[in-house]
């Protein structure tokens, strides 16, 4: 017996404290165990009859990162002076970090507590039991900081080859050669393909969630243990499975970095995502990829485009606005924001007020956006026309994959779902009928599967009735490309789509109101380089947004000479005019605006009073053809009205009572030629005579 154990420590209890570092050293590292429980004998051999042992902590790291109840009910208890000596079969075993294993030896030393190893008695009031006490905790705490700076080097070492492999991602598994390779589950494979194709298709996360959402898709996941269930989609999920490049092929570590901080006076772990420059290792090509490695690179460009900055408009939206986040401001360089009006907030306008809300500056621009929208519209559809028809193909083609992933999708599951069900069969084929605890259980199991079974086989026939109940044919497709404008101006087309093709030829549109001229400035920035300058009219004061627009007015005074209502209305249609709240024009939308603009109505009695005439009357008139009169208009001969380029002409009877009209029926009904217009660029067989 040490002469540093005093009878007043024997009279206190002995706490043996037993700790292993980690779980796995707690299920394979039984010797260790045993010899720290043994010491429980060498405390009786000292004296203590009154012996606990705190063993809560095995299984717990003692680097000061995890948190130990066993370790801190033990100061408290030591605190508290009940404690004769405190021990362990290491000293290590306390403490490998300087903070906790300080406050132990400085509590023991008040409250005079002695520390037994199976070597010796430290007495903390002694110096140099203290200084040798202090020793030791530096040198355990240097063992264990270059046992870990080996251990990470030789991990990192590994890494940067390529060869470290802790745990397979969801869609691949290790092979024996520690790489990975894709799950040879197709249904597995399938699913997560179908991720990125609907990725390309939609353009966002959130709208790839949204569809499997709607079609009630499941993918596939696992558990840290690499144990794979198939459950509802979240948005981590989904996100995490675009942007990791593991899926285009390539193999990363070090993506994240542990950081420690202290909260409430306890450690607490954060992982915390770093640059991609910090990255330990990114090694291309490294493994077979569900997309191509420069597919991925461009995923991620999407993903990081869509999230709205300074410099980036983000995700296309539902919004009718089209050149919502391309807008910039000519005069203070921000961006302008979009705001809807009005009682039902359809009323389109873009405004550039983020000086005047940050900072109390001056207002800068202003304008209804539906007319700059327009103008842009015609912008782009002018780069896209040529690419209409093969467009109208790949939609085409786009249309039948859509219904073709969902019904497909679809039918893996069902797949699925008839083995599990033919496994719970074979289950309860195989269970003893006289045991009905087990066999009653097996048998909900099974109805269960097949009601799984029956629900999937309901879900594709509606699917498939759907589809052949409202999918486009190819030649519907091909149609709508020779009428693009028409399918631009729908409002059933996607204004997300609409969005998406303008950012993918415009960066954007710097704007300004020049208020003297009248006129909104835009100047296009096409993603080529080049630079387009557009200018557009302004409304002017006094002016709603449902003002049509003058030039179209004087068109319908025109027309309504020769034409009723109705037969207006399919002109302006015909001539994609829309009314200036952007409708379509018809009978009655007609008569509002002559009655508005106290335009006549057209009435046989008007038309012969006004002596007004189309093309064909003309040329009854002059009992000649109306190609005759035609050319005589083009050649300059005859002066007529002509309001919309795709609309009838108009003559008046005194024109057709002129000379030149009188000279025309004459040459016509002699058989003479109209004689052809000379050009002043015309060459001659004349030689020039000096």
């Amino acid at each position: 017996m040490s002469d540093k154990i005093r009878p007043h420590h024997l009279e206190r209890k002995a706490i043996l404290y037993v700790r292993q570092s980690s779980a796995y050293q707690v299920t394979h590292n039984l010797e260790s165990q045993k010899l720290q429980y043994a010491m429980q004998k060498h405390l009786h051999q000292l004296g203590w009859r009154e012996i606990e042992v705190v063993d809560d902590d095995l299984g717990r790291s003692a680097a000061g990162t995890v948190v130990r109840a066993g370790f801190e009910r033990m100061v408290a208890e030591v605190c508290l002076g009940k404690v004769g000596a405190v021990a362990a079969r290491e000293v290590s075993r306390f403490a490998r970090n300087s903070r906790e294993w300080q406050q132990l030896v400085e509590v023991c030393r008040i409250v005079d507590t002695v520390l037994i190893d199976q070597e010796t008695v430290y007495a903390p009031r002694q110096s140099n039991d203290r200084l040798l006490l202090g020793l030791k905790g530096s040198l355990n705490e240097y063992e264990l900081d270059l046992l870990r700076q080996r251990s990470v080097e030789a991990r990192h070492e590994k890494a940067k080859r390529g060869e470290l492999l802790i745990t397979a991602p969801v869609g691949y598994v290790k092979s024996e050669e520690q790489r990975l390779e894709k799950n040879p589950d197709r249904r597995v494979q399938e699913a997560i393909s179908l991720v990125f194709r609907k990725f390309r298709e939609l353009g966002t996360v959130r709208q790839t969630l949204l569809w499997f959402l709607e079609h009630e898709l499941q993918l596939p996941t696992q558990t840290p243990r690499g144990v794979l269930f198939w459950r509802r989609p979240s948005y981590r999920s989904v996100y995490r499975l675009i942007t990791s490049p593991v899926y285009g092929g390539a193999y990363a570590y070090g993506k994240t970095e542990d950081v420690l901080r202290y909260e409430g006076g306890e450690p607490r772990h954060r992982s915390r995502k770093k640059p991609r420059e910090q990255w330990l290792a990114l090694i291309p090509h490294a493994h077979e990829g569900y997309i191509s490695w420069e597919e991925s690179e461009n995923i991620r460009r999407i993903v990081r485009e869509n999230v709205i900055t300074v410099e980036q408009p983000g995700a296309a939206k539902k919004g009718a606005g089209l050149l919502t986040g391309l807008l910039r401001c000519r005069r203070c360089g921000r961006k302008l924001t979009v705001r809807y009006t009005g009682s039902q907030h359809e009323v389109l306008r873009y405004t550039c007020n983020r000086g005047w809300l940050d900072h109390g500056e001056p207002r800068c621009i202003a304008f209804g956006g539906v007319p700059v929208d327009d103008s842009i519209s015609k912008q782009v559809l002018a780069v896209v026309q040529p690419a209409a028809i093969e467009a109208a193909l790949l939609a085409s083609e786009e249309q039948i994959h859509h219904q073709d992933d969902a019904i497909a999708a679809l039918e893996r599951d069902l797949e699925a779902a008839r083995y599990a069900a033919q496994r719970a069969q074979r289950q309860y084929d195989a269970a003893d009928p006289e045991n009905r605890l087990v066999t009653g259980e097996l048998e909900r199991r099974w109805n269960l599967a097949l009601q799984r079974v029956r629900e999937i086989e309901n879900r594709i026939l509606s699917a498939t009735a759907e589809e052949q109940h409202t999918a486009p044919t190819p030649a519907e497709f091909a149609g709508l490309a020779e009428q693009l404008d028409q399918v631009w101006n729908d409002p059933r087309s996607d204004a997300s789509l609409k969005k998406r093709i303008v950012r993918t030829l415009i960066q954007e549109v710097v704007a300004d109101v020049e208020s003297s001229a009248g006129e909104i400035v835009l100047v296009i920035h096409w993603k080529g380089g080049l630079h387009t300058e557009v200018r557009v009219p302004r409304r002017r004061r006094g002016y709603n947004n449902g003002h049509t627009d003058k030039a179209l007015v004087e068109a319908v005074s025109l027309l309504a000479n020769i034409c009723n209502d109705d037969l207006i209305a399919g002109v302006l249609n015909r001539n994609g005019h829309k009314t200036g709240r952007g409708n379509r024009w018809t009978k009655e939308r007609v008569t509002a605006l002559r009655s508005h603009h106290k335009i006549p109505c057209y009435s046989p009695e008007n038309k012969e009073a006004k002596e007004w005439m189309n093309l064909t009357e003309a040329a009854a008139f002059l009992r000649v053809s109306a190609r005759t009169v035609r050319l005589a208009i083009d050649a300059g001969e005859l002066q007529a009205e002509h309001p919309l380029s795709d609309g009838p002409w108009l003559l008046n009877r005194q024109e057709l009572m002129s000379g030149n009209a009188q000279r025309l029926k004459l040459r016509a009904h002699r058989g003479g030629r109209r004689p052809a217009i000379p050009s002043e660029n015309q060459n001659d067989l004349q030689f020039s005579s000096t």
